[in-house]
């Protein structure tokens, strides 16, 4: 240790640089993981902080909200299925809406008849919808007290924010959750037409002494028409979020070649220079395990300070 300190003493810019280097290396690697996070959430944060277990598509819906139905008869068939616990209808539309009468803008509605199997499973500030016209909203695009109001509308149709979810978006949209006649209202409004509202997907809770698992091989041997996965298969397996992990599994393994190299390099070079000065030490009798362990112990200083300040350069941006 006493050698590794003289040595990095005697080249304090040199090992400074290397520091930091790594420090600004670690910084991307963090901030890319930050970036893929925020991305998925940004399209299946609603899914995942649904509190339904098992979610239940139409197969023809290809595991998207949007495409899928669910028809009276198929409700009826899921809902029979031995071992379910409880079971909701849950929908999601897409509207052009304004908020606190600010600019148009699309907002996602997601609604669920039923809040422990398809609303929100957990608020960050206020309250759960208890009346019509409530609704809850993902936190980064409203605040408690804000409006959205359906634009173009023949009908009024308006959703007061009572509460906050965090990470809660769909489709990278700003989300409100509501519940079931609100969602009906919506659509409705916005197409008078509609004569009835069929359900995106079920929302399903298995009965005691039934894993989700196991509920979710039932439903899909009891109706083949039905596509029964659980909240996390439902999120993961949604179009589009498979190929942002996969390009970003690539970035991260090119970040995870070019950080020992570059280290791997530099000590490489530093030894090479050093040759010399460690001939002369062997000469004079210091041994050979001694000047392996100061070679050792200055990479583990380095590379702690390195990822000591890569951390801390990422905190500021942590709180966007």
């Amino acid at each position: 240790m006493f050698l590794a300190w003289r040595e990095m003493r005697e080249a304090k810019v040199r090992f400074s640089l290397l520091i930091v280097a790594i420090a600004l290396l670690l910084f991307l690697i963090l901030a890319q993981q930050a970036i893929q996070d925020g991305l998925i959430n940004s399209f299946v944060g609603a899914i995942t902080r649904q509190s339904a277990p098992i979610l239940v598509y139409s197969v023809d819906g290809q595991r998207t909200l949007q495409g899928s139905v669910i028809t009276p008869p198929l409700q009826a068939k899921i809902e029979g299925v031995a071992g379910v616990g409880e079971a909701g209808k849950i929908g999601q539309s897409t509207f052009t809406a304004s908020v606190s009468g600010g600019r148009n803008e699309s907002v996602a509605l997601f609604g669920y008849e039923k809040a422990n199997v398809g609303g929100p499973d957990g608020l960050v500030a206020g309250r759960m919808p208890s009346a019509p016209g409530e609704g809850v909203g993902s936190d980064s695009d409203f605040a408690v007290g804000d409006t959205v109001r359906l634009d173009g509308a023949r009908s009024a149709a308006e959703v007061r924010i009572v509460g906050l979810a965090s990470n809660a978006q769909i489709q990278v949209s700003p989300t409100v959750f509501v519940r079931w006649p609100d969602y009906v209202a919506w659509i409705k409004a916005s197409n008078p037409d509609a004569t009835a509202v069929p359900p995106s997907a079920i929302g399903v809770a298995p009965a005691g002494g039934t894993s989700a698992l196991e509920l979710v091989t039932r439903i899909n041997d009891a109706a083949p028409e039905a596509d029964a996965l659980t909240r996390r298969q439902a999120a993961d397996s949604t179009p589009g979020v498979a190929n942002v992990r996969n390009s970003f599994r690539l970035i991260f393994l090119l970040f995870a070649l070019v950080v020992p190299l570059v280290a791997g390099l530099f000590f490489l070079i530093v030894t090479l220079q050093k040759s010399r000065a460690l001939t002369l030490l062997r000469a004079i009798g210091a041994p050979a395990g001694a000047l392996v362990r100061a070679r050792l112990a200055r990479v583990s200083i380095v590379l702690c300070a390195g990822v000591a300040l890569g951390t801390l350069l990422l905190v500021p941006l942590s709180q966007l």
